[in-house]
């Protein structure tokens, strides 16, 4: 669902620098790349057969609660599809947050989310990380979901970062593991893999268990709830 990056330590922690980081703004090429990749995406939804197995009980209707989206960085490219599908089409009052790279290769990445009316929040664990993470809990606070790309924006692919879990202990919400599994698509050859859904391929997605964290918790609980979180997220993934 983001594009969004989890690699941010803790905001807390950082050593605050003078100045505020401005991300790059998107350029005209990439706002139009970024209405290519909307309406071609939603052509190729179209043509997608979903099933849904929800493993968290949470959509069995609409989520009476915010909540974290947590999808691998390799799943990407229907993120915002399977949000709009499975919860915003239900709560048409509901609106998401994500994490974008402050790079300029993220500015297109924002231009898509903005086609989506998902807010961008720019930032990554080497540019505006701190801030990003004070943006992401002060949405969250307003009434907004997020998503989390836990092993982005560099990776390890499939290693979660701990800024999900920060996020989670700040904001109180809970972590909703996210994962889908495509039988016809093309994997690009970047760090994580990228999955390029084909046209009329079956989507199997699948919604892991709901995590919480708590507001006290220690280093220590937070480390294990990570390792929980990945664990968690493997056991749903399907390549």
């Amino acid at each position: 669902m983001s594009a969004a990056s989890s690699q941010m330590p803790d905001a807390e922690r950082q050593p605050r620098k003078s100045g505020v980081v401005i991300p790059h703004a998107p350029k005209w090429h990439q706002r139009l790349g970024a209405a290519l990749i909307y309406a071609l995406a939603h052509a190729l939804a179209a043509t997608l057969r979903f099933r849904l197995n929800d493993l968290s009980g949470y959509f069995s209707g609409v989520p009476q609660e915010k909540i974290i989206f947590a999808i691998w960085h390799n799943r990407l490219a229907l993120s915002l599809i399977l949000y709009r599908r499975y919860v915003a089409r239900r709560d048409r009052g509901r609106r998401l947050v994500a994490m974008v790279s402050a790079s300029r290769d993220g500015g297109m990445l924002a231009g898509v989310l903005e086609r989506f009316g998902v807010e961008p929040v720019r930032g990554s664990s080497s540019r505006r990380g701190p801030q990003a993470l004070r943006e992401m809990v002060s949405w969250g606070g307003r009434g907004h979901d997020l998503a989390i790309t836990p092993d982005g924006p560099r990776g390890p692919c499939y290693i979660v970062q701990g800024g999900v879990i920060s996020t989670a202990q700040l904001t109180g919400l809970p972590i909703v593991p996210v994962a889908y599994h495509l039988n016809w698509k093309i994997r690009a050859k970047s760090w994580d893999r990228f999955q390029i859904p084909l046209p009329f391929a079956r989507c199997e997605v699948t919604i892991g268990r709901v995590m919480r964290v708590p507001r006290e918790a220690t280093d220590a609980e937070r480390e294990l709830l990570r390792q929980q979180l990945e664990t968690g997220m493997r056991a749903i993934t399907r390549d």
